[in-house]
């Protein structure tokens, strides 16, 4: 079994993100994080496969501060895979600069937003 942390601003959406991941039938097991300030600590004893993080264009949730996050997670677990969602519609100037990220080799992969849940679950499958 994956384990999937999963972090966002909508928690809606991260509730549908993480009730399809565990439906997915590719074993993989999320656990909802609903404070960025936790996501660290938190994921020192999850061990993830992945980390998907929401990124907007608002504090706690901005590019620079997702960024730190993953070079923390990074720090104590190299090998976890660190996805970026963001709301390529109301969020265009950011969705370009998390494309460029995965292009930089920042991330492992980006997600926007409009897609569906279940797509979602194969994309972080397939990481």
């Amino acid at each position: 079994m994956r384990r999937i942390v999963i972090n966002m601003q909508n928690s809606l959406f991260c509730n549908a993100i993480a009730d399809t991941l565990s439906r997915s039938g590719n074993e993989l097991e999320p656990y909802t994080i609903d404070s960025p300030d936790k996501v660290v600590d938190e994921c020192k004893w999850i061990a993830p496969y992945a980390l998907l993080m929401e990124v907007t264009g608002h504090t706690p949730w901005l590019l620079s501060e997702r960024l730190k996050i993953r070079d923390a997670v990074k720090a104590q677990d190299p090998d976890c895979k660190i996805v970026f969602i963001v709301d390529e519609n109301a969020e265009k100037a950011i969705a370009k600069q998390v494309k460029q990220a995965k292009k930089d080799g920042l991330i492992d992969q980006f997600i926007y937003g409009s897609i569906s849940a279940s797509y979602i679950a194969d994309i972080v499958d397939c990481l």
